[in-house]
Formats: C-alpha cells, structure tokens, sequence
C-alpha cells in the first residue's frame, strides 16, 4: 500500500480551522499612541492589540472586535475603564463609543491631548519610516489648531463642510460605524459646519438612496446635496431647510450629474474665488485652504519671474497662489488626473496668460513635457503619497524649494525619505489639526538641496 505524502507546515496551517478571538476580552495596560487613531496594548500572550476608545496610560478591559488566533494583531475596542487617564473626559458626542459612529477617533480626549496624541504619531512615523528627529525636521512638536479651534474640553468645534452621510435599509441617514458597512442612524453630527447642520439632512427619509453627500461652501453661500441612489430606485424630491443644488452618482458610469442648481460650488482662499464642481476635491475643514496657503508660500518664498509647478492641483489652489506671486514674468504648470478638476481649474485660472493645466498622472505627464529644471515646487499626492519614482524625478529637476503637502504622515515620511536619497533635506516641517477630533492631520514639508549654492 503507498503512504499518503506528508503536508507540508504551509499546508497544515491552511487546513486548521482559524479561531476567532472576536468577542474575547483581556484587561490590559495601554501604551503608546499608533497611527490610525488607536493605542497599542499587549495580551498576558504577549499577542498585539490596537485598541480604539482608550489613552496611553489606562487600564481596560479591551474586547476584540477584530483578528483570530495567531494572528500578528487584534483589533479591539475599550468596553471599560479602569484606570483612567487624566486626558480622558466624556465624549460630548452622544453616538461616539465602542461599536458606534466611526467618524471619530478622540471625542474621548481633551483637545490639547488629541493635538499632543497627533504630534507623537507624526513624530514617529518620520523615525521609523525617514530616520528623521523632528529637530532634523525643523520642527517644535506641535501641533497647531486652526483659528477658532482651540475649544474648552467637552465642546467641538463644527468644522467638517462636507459629510458623506450614510442611508440604512429604511432610509435613515446616518454615519458608518469603524470599519464597518452597518450604519449608525444619528440626529445631528457634532462635528459637521453650520451651513450642513442647517439642510436637517438627518431629519428626513431617504428611500431608495445608499448615501447622501451634503456640501456647505465657506467662499460662498452656496449648498449641495450629492446622491447614491440604490440600484434602481427613483429619486426622491428633495425638500430641506435651505435651498440646494441636487445632484446624482450615476448607476452605470459612477460619474456625478446635475439634477437641479449649479453643478459646482464656490469657495475661497488667498483672496480668489474658486470654483469646484460635484465630486472634486477641495480642503474640509473652513479654514484649511488659506493655512494651507499661507503655510506653502512662506516655505517657498516666491520670487517674480519663478518657474514653478503644482503637482496634483486640483482645482488649482496653490497654482493660483504661485501664480499671483510669480507674476507676468513667472510660469506655473499644473497637473491634475480628474478631468472635471482640471476643468475647473483652468476656468479658475483663466486670467493668467502663464499658467497651463495639464490633464493625467503626474509621474506620466511630467516626463512627456520635457521640462528638465523649475525654481519650485508644490506637491499633493493623495493619501497613498507620490511614490519613489515621482520623487527621483522631482530631485532630478534641481527646485530651489519644494513643499510637500501630505494628509498621511507614513506616506509622507516614506517620500522625505525619497527625497533625502534625492539630495533634499528638510527645512521646516509645520503640522495642524484640521480634522479635530479625528486622527488625521495635514502636513506642510519645505525642502531645500543639500548642496547650497542657488
């Protein structure tokens, strides 16, 4: 009789059923902060647990909401408190909590804690990830509040323009819980502007629709409502509290198209009006854009007749800044892959004869222009960063400065990184807290040659 070969490790791994942890609770001592709006703790088992609704420095009873045995960790969230830390208040939000809305990481935080907790994961990810001090990164460690931001704990401030709400199987509008499809149905959102909070988007049914999508433009009075519907529902007549623009996601081709109102909003930073249509990007938080702004301009420090670049500019933001300060001598390029920002960009840049929007990815684009040597420039690459590749060939063009504005400090201390093999050092990091009570931050990294001289 032949003997039946023997299973490899691989193989006898994959037969045994994996047992899930989900569910289990450990009492544990909570360390330091980590990237994603948790702190990481520790099993008697020594297994890693990220765990959400807690502080550096607690002790709680964590329950798994994540992961299985053996697995490198487990998500897991603080269902009690044992030992609190001084930072801890109650989260003024009455949908905040373990197994509830998912748009916040710290409602649980004092304010100066969560901007503390932020500076700590920035400065650890250009450790690990850029092998950069924040002394090396002409940076202090703080993390700066927008104006009007820096609120007494226990209050909020109402910051987000734009809220992608969420619509449940009976129409009631609501917000994800964290890494979650299930919708958490809410009365009012905290965090949300004003001029969100008054279209009532979440005291009315939504029938048929997956999502709702409510804009409240800073630069203009203007309001908009984007839908989801589901596959094959009808839309229903909107009526809110103030007047609106509707427009919807097509089912087949995924795009945006009007309903009814203008298409676009109008917003406004450094002095210029702005147009950004359905869909396209533009900062959240109020006050963003002008920080931003100002933050890029006094890094770079343009000079009339400058040659200068904005990559992934949107609906041209920093191109319009650059552009103002360059002047009739000066040349920008931009280069944007969205064709309807790009379309707006250029309506937005009309009146500069030196400025040209070009549409595709930046690392095909640039190559093809044959542009081999600019004075600045400004990049901002989406969450995943601009990539090895983008940043040799940025090195490559010999910028004065350049300012790299990121949302993700990983992807950013993974670039900077680039850029130092490049032949760039920091010159000036500054961060800020444009998304309070959430784990995100943005941002602003001026760069310089190593070798001085121009």
């Amino acid at each position: 009789m032949q003997a039946e070969p023997k299973k490899s490790q691989a193989e006898s791994r994959a037969a045994t059923p994996s047992v899930s942890l989900v569910g289990e609770e450990y009492e544990v001592e909570v360390g330091p902060v980590a990237h994603g709006g948790h702190c990481i703790a520790r099993t008697a088992e020594g297994q890693v647990l990220f765990v959400r609704h807690t502080l550096p420095g607690e002790r709680v009873v964590a329950r798994v909401t994540e992961g299985e045995e053996g697995a490198r960790f487990l998500r897991a969230d603080a269902v009690e408190i044992l030992d609190p830390s001084k930072d801890r208040i109650e989260a003024p939000c009455p949908f905040s909590g373990p197994g509830r809305c998912g748009g916040c990481d710290w409602q649980h935080a004092k304010p100066g804690a969560q901007r503390r907790l932020k500076g700590e994961v920035v400065a650890e990810q250009l450790r690990r990830l850029a092998g950069l001090t924040p002394e090396e990164a002409g940076w202090d460690g703080t993390v700066m509040p927008a104006e009007g931001d820096k609120v007494p704990a226990g209050q909020v401030p109402s910051w987000r323009t734009r809220v992608q709400y969420a619509v449940d199987p009976e129409g009631r509008a609501g917000l994800r819980r964290h890494r979650s499809h299930e919708v958490e149905p809410i009365d009012h959102c905290m965090i949300a502007a004003e001029g969100v909070s008054e279209l009532g988007i979440e005291n009315r049914d939504w029938p048929g629709m997956a999502a709702v999508e409510a804009i409240a433009a800073t630069g203009s009075q203007d309001r908009q409502v984007i839908l989801t519907p589901r596959p094959g529902a009808r839309l229903p007549i909107v009526e809110l509290d103030r007047p609106v623009s509707v427009m919807r996601v097509g089912e087949k081709d995924g795009g945006v198209h009007r309903v009814h109102g203008r298409p676009f909003v109008r917003e406004r930073a450094d002095g210029r009006t702005y147009r950004v249509g359905s869909g396209g990007f533009w900062q959240v938080h109020p006050k963003a854009a002008d920080t931003l702004v100002t933050a890029v301009m006094q890094g770079l420090l343009p000079r009339k007749g400058d040659m200068a670049l904005d990559l992934y500019c949107g609906v041209g933001l920093f191109a319009g800044a650059l552009a103002d300060r360059v002047g009739d001598q000066g040349a920008v390029l931009g280069i944007e892959s969205g064709k309807r920002a790009v379309e707006d960009a250029r309506h937005n840049l009309a009146a500069f004869d030196r400025v040209r929007i070009e549409q595709g990815k930046v690392e095909s684009v640039l190559p093809r222009t044959g542009i081999d040597e600019v004075d600045l420039i400004v990049l901002d690459p989406p969450r995943a960063g601009a990539g090895r590749k983008t940043v040799q060939h940025l090195a490559s063009l010999n910028a004065r400065r350049i300012a790299y504005v990121a949302c993700d400090p990983a992807a950013l201390a993974r670039d900077l990184g680039y850029f130092r093999d490049g032949g760039y050092r920091v010159r000036m990091l500054r961060v800020f807290d444009l998304f309070p009570m959430t784990h995100h931050v943005e941002c602003v990294a001026i760069l310089e040659p190593v070798e001085k001289g121009r």
